[in-house]
């Protein structure tokens, strides 16, 4: 029965190829759902939080795609954590062609119709100290993703009813969660996972302004780094993708200028080419070979129409030694964009050799008796160690397949 769903989710997420890129994207709902498949440790014993809708975002036109209002879930801080706020950025891919969008608006990424009302609160969400150390009692929010463009959109198409206001919902999100208690944090965290990685790379250091000097802000990015890389055939997919979410979203207005006085708009939706001079202190957490990456950007079907590709994206262990070889290149190249961001002080990293995608929401990936360490250091404990300033966190694993820790991701094959 259980192999039976797999097989279900798979053949759903593979009937959504569309102009020559998963519309779905393998998003991490879809990876998270996959990968907790049997592993997650946690149990039924989960925190639910309710959703908030944004009242005043209507007048605003700070909405999702579809025009309803956008959400967060809160969970108050308490203790030594009432003054202090985590916001974590949903993830979800990104919609490039209007025919995306308006599929995307049928569904709880572009409509708050769509939403669950309740979600659990794991891994860094979590409420209980010996799940979530360091940010277990503070104040924490999910802010939901409803834009397709890692909440910097602003435009509208009026003929298909789409709204691309990303950057609107972003801060009419801050402005209400200010008015809620959080302009008086002490401490403040902005993360995010996957297309909400990047988010809290584009915004952190718009969430730095936010705050007074006096209070310690950083940011924290979980499978953010979406590399402008190759893929199997030579192409760039990904580049292609993010080309049509900035043209289409009108994203280009929102990007750090420091980056777009010297680069095109869509180099600068590339982290690579914004981390080194991001102002506020940042945290990089990704898998060197991220499975995100691997499924829609290295060797999405479109570049692998022979298959050769197939088994190895749905399973590392079926990988020939070229393609290892490939995949190996791809890591690199992740180190060289991380080699000046690292070279500061105030940056964390930690680069872990596992076929993973977004390791803090899940509570086996981010603290957990068997969850990914580098240097026999967990993931929650390096991130917690570096917002404390306990001491200096540049962890990067040697190359697969040499962690045993990691959490890989598998795909079953759909029958």
């Amino acid at each position: 029965m259980k192999l039976w769903w797999v097989g279900i989710v798979i053949s759903l997420v593979f009937s959504k190829w569309a102009n020559g890129f998963v519309e779905h994207s393998f998003n991490e709902t879809e990876l998270s759902f996959l990968e907790a498949y049997g592993e997650s440790k946690v149990g039924a014993n989960y925190l639910m939080v309710g959703l908030t809708l944004i009242p005043g975002a209507g007048a605003k036109r700070a909405v999702c795609l579809d025009g309803t209002l956008p959400g967060y879930h809160l969970h108050r801080g308490y203790g030594s954590g009432a003054n202090s706020w985590l916001i974590q950025l949903e993830g979800g891919g990104w919609c490039n062609s209007i025919r995306n969008c308006v599929y995307r608006k049928t569904t709880r990424r572009g409509s708050s119709r769509f939403m669950e009302k309740n979600i659990a609160f794991t891994g860094i969400l979590s409420n209980k100290a010996e799940e979530n150390p360091d940010f277990f009692n503070w104040n924490r929010v999910k802010l939901r993703y409803c834009d397709g463009a890692s909440f910097t959109g602003d435009g509208e198409d009026k003929a298909r009813q789409l709204q691309f206001r990303g950057q609107r919902i972003w801060l009419s999100a801050m402005e209400d969660l200010k008015s809620k208690g959080m302009r008086y944090a002490k401490q403040a965290l902005l993360s995010g996972c996957s297309a909400g990685g990047l988010a809290a790379i584009l915004h952190c250091d718009e969430f730095r302004g936010l705050f007074p000097r006096t209070t310690k802000v950083k940011c924290l990015s979980d499978a953010g780094l979406f590399l402008d890389a190759p893929d199997v055939s030579g192409g760039r997919t990904l580049r292609n993708l993010y080309n049509g979410v900035v043209g289409l979203q009108g994203v280009q207005h929102n990007l750090p200028r420091f980056c777009t006085n010297h680069l095109d708009p869509t180099s600068c939706f590339f982290p690579q080419n914004l981390i080194a001079n991001i102002q506020t202190p940042l945290f990089i957490l990704n898998a060197a070979y991220d499975s995100w990456q691997i499924q829609s950007s290295l060797a999405p079907a479109s570049a692998d129409p022979a298959g050769f590709w197939h088994e190895c994206r749905l399973n590392h262990a079926k990988c020939t030694p070229s393609q290892i070889n490939f995949l190996q290149g791809f890591r690199n190249q992740m180190l060289n964009a991380v080699k000046r961001f690292s070279m500061s002080n105030k940056n964390g990293l930690f680069i872990n050799s596992c076929f993973a995608h977004c390791q803090t929401e899940r509570q086996d990936t981010w603290f957990a008796d068997d969850s990914p360490v580098i240097g026999k250091k967990a993931i929650a404990i390096a991130v917690g160690d570096w917002y404390f300033d306990r001491t200096s966190v540049k962890a990067v694993d040697c190359p697969y397949p040499c962690d045993n820790s990691c959490h890989n991701l598998v795909f079953q094959r759909a029958n």
